[in-house]
């Protein structure tokens, strides 16, 4: 005589496994868009905010914002800021540009990511605008000029753990969008001059 046992008992464990691989699969799709929420909303990692408005006010104190750029290797753009810095009042907007140059013989187009140092200063670094929301498309030879408005949060200079930041850099990395490119039939136009 055969002594059987009821399969609830697995049934149950299988059914709990299947429920945790498929909702660590829908995490690990779900955990680039919460990371990025979350730096966003904190400034974690020098990410920088995005502001439709200015504050209101602006601080007496004087911060020096630097720009810096890199291109990726596979984009074969000159990529540049026009201005390697300007000083400004925290609440204060500005404007600056950045200078694009497709130097290939086809069409490609370019995302840039960017963040702040310090890190701890992302949380008040606003833009208002920036090439960097969208797509930017260059074809064979073609330059632009891609501008970036912000300001620095006043809040910066009562913060304990920013107030003494005096120095800001705004990083770029431009990047080739794949699948983008496309050869230029005719010859490449007259060459872009070189940025100075």
């Amino acid at each position: 005589m055969t002594n059987r046992r009821p399969k609830t008992g697995n049934r149950k464990t299988v059914l709990l496994l299947s429920a945790t691989v498929v909702g660590m699969i829908g995490l690990s799709f779900a955990s680039v868009p919460l990371y990025t929420m979350f730096c966003q909303a904190t400034g974690y990692y020098g990410t920088t905010q995005r502001a439709e408005a200015l504050p209101g006010k602006v601080s007496d104190k004087l911060v020096t914002v630097r720009f810096d750029s890199q291109t990726s290797p596979d984009l074969a753009w000159e990529f540049r800021p026009l201005q390697r810095a300007v000083q400004v009042h925290p609440g204060e907007e500005r404007t600056i540009a950045y200078r694009a140059v497709n130097r290939s013989n086809k069409a490609m187009t370019g995302t840039a990511t960017y963040n702040v140092t310090p890190l701890k200063v992302g949380i008040y670094f606003d833009k208002l605008q920036c090439f960097c929301f969208t797509e930017q498309h260059l074809e064979p030879g073609q330059s632009a000029d891609l501008t970036v408005s912000f300001f620095v949060d006043p809040d910066i200079v009562t913060d304990p753990d920013t107030k003494d930041v005096d120095t800001i850099t705004l990083s770029y990395t431009m990047f080739r969008k794949a699948g983008t490119e496309t050869v230029r039939s005719s010859a490449l136009a007259a060459p872009t001059p070189p940025l100075n």
